[in-house]
């Protein structure tokens, strides 16, 4: 029988006259027990149908249900007799609810209108004409279609920065480097092998027009079978004594040929630079620079972009400073990097046998032998890499050796550091996901605040409860005034269900998210702190786990989370300062399963804060820090703390394989009265005041991208700063 509990609503029928189907979408809803009605479909007029069910995010965000509930349906029928009526049953528990469908009558029309079409309307039919392409050229071929529009919209505007950021004043740049005291030799390494030599010549020439000329170009030859190699080589060093070539008398791959480089080098630092890329003519100069700034430096490295055969420049990698657990899931650093002979000829150069990854097994043993401080960041353009038929970067499925060798060099550098944890491949190519093994199973406190909000609490905890496989946790409702009868009873439901590992902390005071969670804090028995909203969903069962695997590290301060909304898009993977206004969060509103920008959104990434809306730290550094600062009542708390936890030493990062959803300011809504536009007002200036620096460089940003969006775009001038 039909009953308000059951609600099914039927968004849209259609008919196909020739092939006699009815297509119907829409969802169904058991909204007292939060599930989907079974479908049954009636086969008196039925020859064939096929049912689909999904996720409807309107559906869960208005019900407050799962994210991941298939309320959704899309029901495609071929009907006998178009005249007769389709009769569909929705069943939950001993509920029924009966439609009658009519195959010909069509739903949800919208009509046209002769007014000036809106901004939704335009979008709307640019939507449509993107339906139309795909249903004439297929997917794949529509996928492209829009990966060449953002490329060409990304390389536009690319080169606009270009054009703002390098003219470069020569004779200024010569005289300041004459007032340079220290100018050391930069000796850089070139292997070469069957190159052309268009290209080869063209990368010689682009070390000989560096403005910085204190350097020397040590090249060794892999045994070239191309005749025309040697004779060039030869003639680049009779001209200039900088250059320097040995020709080795059988081939051994590049890490054997680099090694015959770095043999013949003299400099106190060593550039790599491959034989058919380019070095930006300032290059060398920005290097010295770094290291007149800070002469203990070992290890500088910069942004880069591509080249192509033509010339043109596009793709940049704007990098982060130095990134600790970035750098164990890719080779973020790649070129142009320099390094501290000294250290080079310590660790041996490059390893046989890691070739393809050569530099990234370099890299992850180089910075084994330094720290943080004596590594350096430019955050310019100072490498252009050629992109050739050949080349790893025009077609990386071309080179799975290289990464299988990635991947050898990042589970090589977990047994050299007597870390206990595994690599596989993640999502991309060159891409890594380490796992660490947990060495303690430590109770874990999860604090969840709320006032009211049945719903969103049970689908919190229960989704808690139902999925998570790490075992010692207890969880701390820090209840700031509920009064809804029902929730009380749930209270006790987990109370019994749980015992003494689920505690109601009842914190009666006027809204202060920092004072509350200070509060329940104090109550907490565990090594390790959860903070997690009353409004998010639990999603893959190991996110406990995983937090706790990063936590467990000293090194390590705010481990945070992968947040969904409920139509799957990104709402937090990270908070960057500066963006938007104080801070922001990046790759917002990106679809689930994007890469992100160069990998991002699939390796684990350090960044100076992520969102308390789930954010595990261990207790004795929350309580050293004294806790959230209760001044922030609402905004930017979690920023601060982690902000205050990062200047301890330690690194904060973001987790990719920990993943929820989130169903944003459900509980309290939005800033949208003046006296909480007021309130945000205050604490933003209290964020200006205090931590302006990182506001306006981010160090695990980049000062060359947006401060406008968290799409990673190129920053060009005419944003507001």
């Amino acid at each position: 029988m039909p009953t308000d509990e059951l609600i099914v609503c039927i968004d849209s029928s259609g008919f196909e006259a020739g092939k006699k189907i009815t297509t119907i979408k829409g969802w169904a809803l058991d909204s007292k027990t939060k599930t989907a009605p079974e479908l049954i479909v009636d086969p008196k007029n039925i020859s064939d149908y096929t049912l689909d069910r999904y996720p409807r995010s309107d559906v869960a965000e208005l019900h407050k249900t799962s994210a991941a509930l298939a309320s959704g349906f899309t029901l495609t029928l071929e009907v006998k007799d178009p005249e007769q009526p389709i009769t569909l049953t929705f069943r939950s528990d001993n509920q029924e609810h009966v439609e009658l469908i009519e195959p010909k009558k069509a739903i949800g029309v919208v009509p046209e209108t002769p007014a000036a079409p809106s901004a939704f309307q335009r979008a709307l039919t640019k939507t449509r004409k993107g339906f139309r392409y795909l249903k004439h050229n297929g997917l794949k071929n529509t996928l492209r279609r829009v990966k060449i529009e953002q490329t060409k919209q990304s390389a536009e505007r690319y080169q606009q920065w270009i054009a703002q950021n390098e003219n470069w004043d020569e004779a200024a740049i010569q005289k300041e480097i004459a007032s340079f005291t220290y100018q050391p030799l930069i000796s850089i390494l070139m292997p070469s092998y069957n190159v052309d030599e268009k290209w080869l010549s063209k990368c010689i020439e682009s070390v000989q027009h560096q403005f910085y000329e204190n350097w020397e170009l040590c090249i060794a030859d892999d045994h070239s079978t191309d005749p025309k190699v040697k004779p060039l080589l030869e003639k680049f060093q009779q001209a200039d004594p900088r250059i320097k070539v040995v020709f080795r008398p059988e081939n051994g791959h590049i890490s054997k040929a680099t090694n015959s480089a770095l043999a013949i080098a003299t400099g106190e630092f060593v550039a790599l630079l491959d034989n058919d890329d380019e070095l930006a003519p300032i290059a060398l100069y920005e290097v010295v620079k770094c290291l007149n700034q800070n002469p203990e430096l070992d290890l500088i490295y910069s942004d880069e972009d591509k080249i192509d055969m033509e010339g043109h420049r596009f793709d940049p990698a704007f990098k982060p400073d130095f990134s600790p657990d970035l750098l164990l899931g890719t080779n973020y650093i790649s070129h142009l990097g320099v390094y501290r002979r000294s250290i080079m000829n310590e660790i041996g150069g490059f390893r046989v046998g890691y070739e393809g990854s050569q530099d990234y097994d370099l890299v992850l043993r180089f910075t084994e032998k330094t720290n943080a401080k004596r590594i350096a960041h430019i955050p310019q353009i100072l490498y252009y890499w050629r992109i050739l038929p050949s080349s790893t970067a025009a077609d990386q499925s071309t080179k799975g050796y290289a990464f299988d060798a990635g991947l050898k060099a990042v589970q090589d550098a977990l047994a050299r550091r007597n870390i206990k944890g595994t690599a596989t491949h993640a999502a991309g190519n060159g891409l890594y996901d380490v796992q660490y093994e947990i060495l303690a199973e430590d109770l874990v406190s999860v604090i969840i605040p709320t006032k009211n909000g049945y719903d969103d609490v049970k689908r919190c905890v229960d989704s808690i409860i139902e999925k998570t496989t790490y075992p010692n946790y207890e969880i701390i409702m820090a209840d700031n005034g509920s009064d809804q009868k029902e929730l009380q009873t749930l209270y006790h439901t987990y109370q019994e269900k749980l015992g003494e590992r689920f505690v109601v902390e009842e914190i009666n005071i006027p809204f202060n998210y920092s004072r509350i969670n200070n509060l329940a804090a104090q109550k907490a028995k565990g090594k390790y702190l959860l903070f997690l909203n009353n409004d998010t969903e639990v999603i893959t069962p190991e996110w406990m786990s995983k937090m706790v695997s990063f936590a467990q590290f000293d090194r390590i301060g705010c481990v945070g989370a992968k947040l969904y909304y409920p139509n799957h898009t990104i709402q937090h993977a990270g908070v960057i300062l500066g963006l938007g206004g104080a801070a922001g969060h990046g790759h917002h509103t990106f679809p689930q399963g994007d890469f992100g920008y160069f990998g991002k959104l699939e390796i684990n990434v350090d960044y100076l804060a992520v969102t308390a809306a789930c954010m595990m730290m261990r207790a004795k550094d929350f309580n050293e820090l004294g806790g959230f600062n209760e001044e922030l009542t609402v905004a930017f708390n979690d920023v601060d703390l982690c902000l205050r936890e990062y200047e301890t030493g330690r690194n904060n990062v973001w987790l990719h394989g920990v993943e929820l959803y989130h169903f944003e300011s459900q509980s309290r809504g939005y800033e949208n009265t003046p006296e909480k536009l007021e309130r945000f007002k205050k604490e933003t200036a209290y964020m200006e005041n205090k931590w302006q620096a990182y506001i306006e460089n981010d160090p695990y940003y980049n000062p060359n991208l947006t401060r406008t969006g968290g799409d990673f775009a190129v920053r060009i001038k005419e944003e507001n700063s």
